[in-house]
């Protein structure tokens, strides 16, 4: 789990990472949020290829200039990316599509509005040689996310960069190879024989999930921006050292309340009552994780358009 120094190249990493999060992330949604308020049309910004440069400077390794038809980073490591920002919201009365940056429905008038944070990472296999490829020729999984931490209080001027990585051939991650390989098989080539027409959904990693944090994933960039809608500034910026040994990097702690009664249970024969509680306030290691199972949550579902690689 420790990146290749030869392919680490790009040095003064979190100085720019904060300039190009300015000039190609949140100066241009700032700019775009505010001609939405004159059009009404979407301020949504597209992650796919901010994401690209995001992932060559969190890591310090460059691309390949091959526009999503080859490795991502020259050292083979793959990138995903997910925007919960400025997702359309739904009013709750009439139906209609709502945008985030407006506090009632402009069709009815309702302020009951369902806000939208739903957006995962979408991860497409459609053969054995593509499941091979993911898990055995890839070194490095970068997940990228932007989303708003403080969703739940309807705070929209504070937004969020995170980036976690898995290695799909370390012991760490083999929960990441048993989510995929369990995709493919039981629903990916069940869902082909049974509909050959019909292409099935690619797999959803959802972000802060049970299978997320079963996977182990290792955080190596977090950063909060305040006032992002009319003056950025960085409150919280971290980024890993790009040649630090992931190995030596806690994966990030599991909420205690994503277990069920069951989980909880089987703790229960692990853990007094001290222990549990600590657990509880500071999350699951990665050694308590070792202790659950995944659980059986994939379902196949046609996809409504075709996918391919190029698709983040």
């Amino acid at each position: 789990m420790r990146p290749n120094p030869l392919h680490t190249t790009i040095r003064n990493n979190a100085s720019l990472l904060r300039t190009l999060l300015l000039e190609l992330v949140l100066r241009p949604r700032r700019d775009l949020v505010k001609w939405a308020r004159i059009t009404k049309q979407t301020p949504n910004i597209k992650i796919g290829y901010p994401a690209q440069h995001l992932a060559s400077l969190i890591t310090g390794v460059e691309g390949e200039r091959t526009a999503a038809r080859g490795h991502d980073l020259r050292d083979g490591s793959e990138v995903k990316s997910c925007s919960r920002l400025d997702q359309l919201d739904k009013c709750r009365e009439c139906r209609a599509s709502v945008a985030r940056i407006e506090a009632s429905c402009p069709h009815c008038g309702a302020e009951s509005i369902h806000r939208k944070n739903d957006s995962k990472w979408l991860i497409g296999i459609r053969s054995e040689s593509e499941l091979d490829f993911l898990l055995d020729r890839v070194p490095r999984i970068l997940l990228i996310i932007s989303d708003y931490p403080y969703f739940s209080s309807n705070d929209w001027a504070t937004v969020r960069f995170q980036a976690y990585e898995i290695w799909p051939q370390h012991d760490r991650h083999r929960n990441f190879r048993l989510l995929m390989a369990n995709y493919f098989r039981n629903i990916y080539e069940k869902h082909i024989a049974a509909n050959p027409n019909k292409t099935p959904a690619p797999k959803n990693l959802w972000p802060y999930s049970f299978q997320f944090y079963m996977c182990n994933p290792v955080r190596v960039f977090h950063c909060v921006v305040r006032d992002a809608l009319e003056n950025p500034r960085f409150a919280d910026f971290h980024i890993a050292d790009p040649e630090a040994d992931r190995g030596d990097i806690d994966p990030e702690p599991m909420p205690f309340d994503l277990l069920n009664a069951t989980e909880v249970d089987l703790l229960r024969e692990y853990m007094d009552d001290d222990a549990l509680s600590a657990t509880r306030n500071a999350g699951l290691t990665e050694t308590q994780r070792r202790l659950l199972a995944l659980r059986d949550t994939d379902h196949a579902t046609p996809h409504s358009q075709p996918y391919s690689r190029g698709d983040r």
